[in-house]
């Protein structure tokens, strides 16, 4: 078995960079094993010192004293790789623990050798410690090091957006109500492991009742109630909103109980402090249910809670004929020539498409340090404001936003042009481009948790969608 790299015994770091190296191939000749000349390539970029020393300094950050001393932990080199690999192939973290365990490929391309493959677990924790912002900034280091071998030169800029998915059910009040009914159940039966039985004999009210059958009971009523028009059903349907609304205002009172009963005992804070989050998104759940299905009020897109545990979702209508209505975030892309997506931008709510050149520009000076020759977008994106500041303040020397509806005849004239109508076809590249990473997983539906894993797997998905170009492009040289 290869041995660790050697460290100081007066103080044995726990992150470590790397593994001795050993060539897998050569050990076993006569299977003739070696990289694709894209995967090759790829093992050359990501040898990259600011990849690995960027993605370091998350991992260091992970406890107080991780970088000083510890248990050996598995390597950076080989956390950096497997993440690669991970969105690669569009494996999930259990997946990508057992083909990389069995490939020999694999294992020399993520520099495990002959050494254990991490858990799936434990990967997870790795890859939760290494912030959204971090992972943006190895996507900047990847334009970088595209334009330093001329995959890219920046001359061209194309933008668009997208919605990435949240990992969400169809949302409605009658299954937000009854989620927030059994996440506090189950965070209450654990509240009553910390609370002594002559306390909890104590307090009338029975405050740690589990009302999940109820809710679940009446949720489903309603589901069925919703599918009928008849002036019985309706009422029906109003009067089983209002039974669920009285469990769900229940349970918040229990978990407010229930979490002065345990705050003060310092084992249970991370319990008392879920209970409260998840009363608040429950609260929530249940003022929008009043007001839409008991006062008749329109609520508004941007107030509306989508899900207890993806609650940063939003609903976007973006006028596509085949999903009207998309539940996640709206994400802004900027490429530029060769492939490269140069930046992204998770946005709020359903923003709107005109408001995005500016920043995509701002982004492309800063990059660069040069204006595009070329930007290029759709009729979302068209005013005479962009048209002006495209031109004027950021020098932009052909600029191609058609405009949407009727045009004068002098504007009809401007975009005939030839250069007009090859610009408006480059611009369709991105629309290919936006395809291939959610088809390719890239930008698929989002599989990691929270706003900030939200925002590491889009940057993820870039990252790698950018490596995987390079690579291609290289090996075609």
């Amino acid at each position: 078995m290869p041995k660790r790299v050697p460290q100081n015994r007066s103080l044995i770091a726990m992150i470590i960079d790397r593994y001795d190296p050993i060539n897998l191939f050569e050990l076993v000749p006569k299977l003739n094993l070696r990289f694709e000349p894209e995967l090759a390539l790829l093992d050359e970029l990501l040898d990259d010192d600011v990849f690995f020393e960027r993605v370091k300094a998350d991992l260091v950050r992970r406890h107080p004293n991780s970088g000083r001393c510890g248990r050996h932990s598995t390597p950076v080199e080989v956390i950096l790789r497997m993440l690669v690999v991970k969105r690669l192939y569009n494996f999930s973290y259990e997946r990508t623990e057992r083909f990389v365990n069995d490939s020999v490929v694999l294992r020399q391309f993520c520099r495990l050798y002959l050494e254990r493959v991490p858990d799936d677990t434990t990967l997870i924790r790795w890859a939760n410690t290494i912030g959204s912002e971090t992972v943006a900034s190895l996507n900047e280091r990847a334009v970088e090091l595209a334009r330093s071998l001329k995959v890219t030169r920046g001359r061209k800029l194309r933008v668009d957006g997208t919605v990435v998915e949240t990992n969400i059910h169809h949302p409605t009040d009658d299954t937000l109500i009854a989620d927030g009914v059994r996440v506090i159940g189950r965070l209450l039966g654990r509240a009553k492991e910390f609370v002594e039985e002559n306390v909890r004999r104590g307090h009338k009210g029975e405050p740690f009742r589990n009302r999940v059958r109820s809710a679940k009971r009446l949720a489903h009523k309603i589901s069925k109630m919703a599918r009928r028009r008849s002036q019985e059903a309706k009422a029906s349907y109003r009067a089983a909103y209002e039974r669920l609304l009285e469990i769900g205002r229940t349970t918040i009172r229990q978990a407010e109980r229930a979490s002065t009963l345990i705050e003060e005992l310092p084992s249970s804070r991370k319990a008392s402090e879920e209970l409260s989050r998840f009363a608040e998104l429950l609260e929530r759940a249940v003022s929008q249910a009043r007001r839409r299905v008991l006062d008749g009020e329109a609520v508004p897109a941007a107030e509306k809670l989508l899900s207890l545990f993806e609650s940063h979702t939003a609903i976007v209508r973006r006028g596509k004929a085949r999903e009207q209505t998309e539940f996640g975030r709206k994400v802004w892309l900027s490429e530029v020539d060769g492939g490269i997506v140069s930046g992204f931008w998770i946005l709020e709510g359903n923003a709107s498409d005109e408001a995005q050149l500016k920043p995509s520009l701002e982004d492309h000076l800063r990059l660069f340090g040069d204006p595009p020759e070329l930007v290029a977008a759709d009729r979302s994106v068209h005013s005479k404001e962009n048209e002006r500041l495209a031109t004027e303040q950021y020098a932009v020397k052909k600029v191609c936003l058609p405009k949407a509806g009727k045009k004068s005849a002098e504007r009809e004239e401007y975009e005939g042009q030839r250069w007009f109508k090859r610009a408006r076809r480059f611009r369709a590249g991105i629309e290919g481009r936006i395809s291939v990473m959610a088809r390719r997983g890239y930008l698929g539906r989002c599989r990691d948790r929270g706003e900030e894993g939200f925002g590491r797997w889009v940057g993820w998905g870039v990252l790698t969608a950018n490596l995987d170009i390079m690579a291609r492009t290289l090996a075609a040289r």
